[in-house]
């Protein structure tokens, strides 16, 4: 019989590190957003811990490097297994420790049990290429692993974010420290170290610390650490950088966003509202992918602001463990605050608020804002919440110059039936994805993920981008013999 995956007592008030161990930093409860129900209580990791979970990974993935390929693959594809058969509970702790529906929950195990069958099949492709070289000499460029990659990873969506580093950094050769955030421990750590640890992955290649800023800094400026792969805010993403980079590491940024969404004038208007309110009211707007700003047309404006207020106006908001609802609550109090600042304050310089603003707890309404103008904070920042921005344009090209008014560069969408004036215009937009007649929030796990900007440095996530990012090139030559040179 399989062995429970969320089996609580195995972690409780514990870290995976060589093991379940007890940290140093002492214990932390974790709780259901939507309830404050007691789901778990996990151990935190601190600097020192950091120091020998690096170490000891480092350790581990010199006889990792050894393991053959087909018995590499064998442990992703068991993990994958593992989290389809238990699918259903692991989808429902998703929703419960992350505040999103069961359908989200569901999701995320789904692509993380396609990621780990990508890992396995990266273990055993192409690992390099043979290169042009004089007769008599065979010289090639071979992918060798970093040694050991440092995984910081957020809240909203913590088991992909977290999985599709550590499964491809792991394929790659490499061992992984893992700091998830505190907020969501298991779904974005332990669940992982859960699985592989059951798939027979080779004890102390993973280490799982949760922690807070002292153990992530500590994992960027670990010597042991070659890479940092962080997914997280904008402000934390600098630091991050700074740290890594100070430490002469590579590192992957995967920060925030403002992804324009536009609605060009010959758009059918009932799908461009359905699009709108997926891309901004999916998992409460708690997603770097969101919709930020929504772009229409001025001769249709009235009519998509009266539609969006109305669906906007009657989505269910409640416990999305129990409940048939559209939205969940925020992470915490202070994320309600944040939005609820930001709406007020645009509202103050201008905006109209045409449905929403309220909030009951950490359940926030779907809120639609119009007459959103540059110098606005819910025009420029990122809300991570359940907003709609909606912004007015007059012709293409003003629509191309206020989606591009922005720091971020993350995700775009153009909706249109003339698909040859979308793309045209789309080759225009500043960001890392584009998405034709489709809202903003879009990832298959088979495709390169990342931006541009504000919102990243350009590291990609992916399976064609990941041996470009877990690995880096080592050029390799051998002769029959060696030449004799003339000194």
């Amino acid at each position: 019989m399989t062995a429970n995956i969320l089996d609580t007592g195995i972690w409780d008030k514990k870290i995976f590190s060589g093991g379940w161990v007890d940290g140093h930093g002492g214990s932390q409860e974790v709780r259901e957003p939507a309830t404050g129900e007691l789901l778990t209580t996990v151990g935190l990791g601190i600097a020192n811990d950091i120091a020998v979970a690096a170490t000891t990974a480092a350790l581990a993935q010199k006889q990792w490097v050894a393991v053959p390929p087909r018995d590499k693959a064998a442990i992703f594809l068991k993990a994958a297994r593992l989290m389809e058969e238990q699918a259903d509970a692991l989808g429902l702790w998703i929703a419960r420790e992350t505040g999103g529906l069961v359908l989200k929950g569901m999701h995320e195990v789904r692509e993380a049990a396609a990621i780990f069958q990508l890992a396995a099949g990266m273990v055993t492709g192409p690992q390099g290429v043979t290169l042009a070289s004089p007769p008599g000499r065979l010289s090639l460029a071979r992918r060798v692993p970093h040694g050991v990659v440092g995984v910081i990873s957020p809240f909203n969506f913590p088991l992909i974010l977290s999985l599709r580093a550590v499964a491809p950094a792991l394929a790659a050769g490499n061992g992984v420290v893992l700091k998830p955030d505190p907020q969501t421990p298991v779904t974005g750590g332990f669940l992982i170290a859960r699985v592989l640890e059951l798939a027979g992955l080779p004890a102390g290649l993973l280490q799982v610390l949760p922690g807070g800023a002292e153990a992530g800094e500590a994992l960027c400026t670990d010597p042991k650490v070659g890479m940092i792969c962080f997914t997280g805010s904008t402000g934390v993403g600098r630091r991050v950088g700074e740290l890594a980079g100070r430490h002469l590491k590579k590192v992957a940024l995967e920060l925030g966003g403002k992804s324009p969404l536009i609605v060009l004038d010959d758009a059918d208007i009932d799908l461009a509202v359905s699009n709108a309110a997926w891309g901004a009211f999916l998992h409460q707007g708690q997603i770097c992918m969101a919709s930020g700003r929504i772009l229409v047309h001025e001769s249709m404006a009235p009519e998509f602001i009266r539609r969006l207020a109305e669906k906007a106006s009657h989505l269910p908001v409640g416990n999305p463990a129990k409940e048939q609802v559209a939205l969940g609550p925020l992470i915490n109090a202070r994320q309600v605050q944040r939005v609820h600042g930001i709406v007020q304050d645009s509202v103050a310089a201008g905006a109209k608020l045409e449905a929403g603003g309220t909030y009951d707890g950490l359940f926030y309404r779907p809120t639609v804002l119009s007459n959103l103008k540059p110098g606005m904070r819910a025009f420029d920042e990122e809300v991570f919440g359940p907003v709609a921005n909606i912004v007015t344009y007059r012709n293409d090209d003003e629509a191309v110059e206020l989606a591009n008014t922005t720091e971020y560069g993350l995700s775009s969408a153009i909706i249109s039936p003339a698909v040859g004036r979308a793309m045209a215009l789309g080759e225009r937009l500043g960001a890392g994805m584009l998405h034709i007649n489709d809202q903003t929030v879009n990832d298959e796990c088979t495709n390169p993920f990342g931006g541009r900007g504000c919102s990243g440095n350009g590291g990609r996530a992916g399976a064609i981008a990941d041996l470009d990012e877990f690995t880096q090139w080592q050029w390799v030559t051998v002769k029959d013999v060696p030449p004799r040179y003339p000194f």
